[in-house]
């Protein structure tokens, strides 16, 4: 059994996406340990809550140093012996202790097909404003495993979703997570806990 850390920042619409995924048996063999939010506020904590995972408020705020935050988030995955660590939302650069520590086992959902519209600076509703402002007809989301550069890891899912005239940052946001996000996300969880994903330098294979 996969044992899942979820990281979320805000209303954790992706969280929500995995958990209903692994009640009806779309992801299986793989279980929500912990939920850590960065942001007293998220309503992520209340959907972590309600499905009975452990939510854990954990923000660089409450430490004196960044060091310090970086090396606990670490001990709080490590303790609860984390498989996958997935990123749903979350705002916080992912400190290169961790990312060392989980080799290709950190995956992220990013609201657009990499490499368009991405790095420092392209996240939330700021990606679908630079993605209208080019003018393209289509856009959608990845699901990448995360490396110490912006959304440079190796792709593992991509899914398309067609731009429409009319369209404003906020409209274009709702199809990409309803189209893309919260089914794309849910599938990679579902290939790595059943062993589907191979990872060779920057390409991503899947089983069929």
């Amino acid at each position: 059994m996969l044992r899942l850390a979820v990281l979320v920042s805000g209303g954790g619409t992706n969280l929500q996406a995995i958990m209903d995924s692994i009640k009806v048996g779309a992801i299986t063999n793989a279980e929500i340990v912990t939920v850590i939010s960065n942001n007293k506020g998220a309503y992520a904590l209340e959907r972590a809550k309600a499905y009975g995972a452990e939510s854990l408020l954990l923000s660089p705020k409450d430490f004196n140093t960044r060091e310090e935050f970086n090396q606990k988030l670490l001990e709080t995955l490590k303790e609860r012996e984390i498989d996958l660590v997935v990123l749903a939302g979350y705002l916080v650069v992912v400190p290169p202790c961790v990312i060392k520590e989980y080799e290709n086992r950190i995956i992220n959902i990013h609201p657009s097909l990499i490499p368009s519209f991405c790095g420092t600076g392209c996240y939330g509703l700021h990606v679908h404003e630079k993605a209208l402002a080019r003018g393209v007809k289509v856009s959608g989301a990845t699901v990448h495993f995360v490396d110490e550069g912006t959304d440079t890891g190796p792709i593992i899912l991509q899914q398309p979703v067609m731009v429409r005239q009319g369209d404003t940052p906020e409209i274009l946001q709702k199809r990409i997570m309803e189209q893309a996000e919260w089914i794309i996300l849910p599938k990679a969880i579902d290939l790595i806990a059943n062993g589907k994903v191979h990872v060779d330098g920057r390409t991503v294979t899947i089983d069929e």
